[in-house]
């Protein structure tokens, strides 16, 4: 009776499993092209290996090109007052929510950058989703977690961050910084492979922006983020 049991339970175990492999061949025959990779990323756990590490190839310092983005951007703005009437002159604009990218919750800056460079910021996200996608990654957004800070946010901040400079770009309304560290992920388990995927698909994608001259970039490892600035 025992023995059994035991035949019954691997023939349920043997046809469960026959059930489960037809399925998957079925969604790899019928899932358009564009979605197979999610499955592949489902069920595997194998990194995504980079000829290249693009993270470090971008390393440009402030001092070789902040009189450069000064040219390109706004006037250094006091407070929140002067970032309202730099607004009702146009001069910056709002950066909400994207289909590619979130904003955080700043606390230390405002969501406004010049045009250019909200256009830069959208060319980011445009490039970063049509990379990612056909890796499995469809839907996933980078986070945005600073952009145009006034004189008084850049004393606040310099109080807890000594790398802050009186020279930064985000002064001018022209930069931003994206989170390498953290992404908004349509998956149901995020490994650390996938994190490093997404950070040198990111730093990837403005890596080539940065060879088309469209902007400067750098790779700030103690704040985990891409700190870019438009041209």
């Amino acid at each position: 009776m025992r023995i059994r049991r035991i035949r019954v339970r691997k023939e349920y175990r043997l046809k469960f499993w026959s059930i489960v492999s037809l399925i998957f061949i079925i969604c790899l025959v019928f899932i358009p092209k564009s979605n197979r990779a999610f499955l592949k990323n489902l069920f595997s756990d194998k990194c995504i290996n980079y000829q290249q590490v693009y993270s470090r190839k971008l390393n440009d310092r402030i001092v070789d090109y902040s009189a450069k983005a000064r040219l390109t951007g706004i006037t250094a703005l006091m407070n929140e007052n002067d970032i309202r009437q730099s607004v009702i002159r146009r001069e910056i604009v709002k950066v909400r929510n994207g289909r590619n990218y979130k904003v955080e919750n700043l606390t230390n800056s405002y969501p406004y950058l010049t045009r250019d460079s909200k256009k830069l910021l959208k060319k980011i996200g445009r490039r970063f989703r049509k990379k990612i996608s056909s890796e499995g990654f469809k839907g996933s957004k980078f986070i945005i977690t600073s952009m145009t800070r006034t004189k008084e946010n850049t004393r606040n901040l310099g109080k807890s961050n000594i790398n802050v400079s009186e020279n930064s770009p985000h002064l001018n309304g022209n930069a931003f910084d994206i989170s390498y560290a953290r992404f908004s992920v349509l998956k149901f388990k995020v490994t650390d492979c996938d994190k490093w995927y997404l950070k040198e698909a990111l730093a990837e994608v403005i890596f080539q922006l940065k060879t088309e001259q469209k902007c400067w970039a750098t790779y700030e490892k103690q704040q985990g983020c891409f700190h870019v600035v438009s041209r």
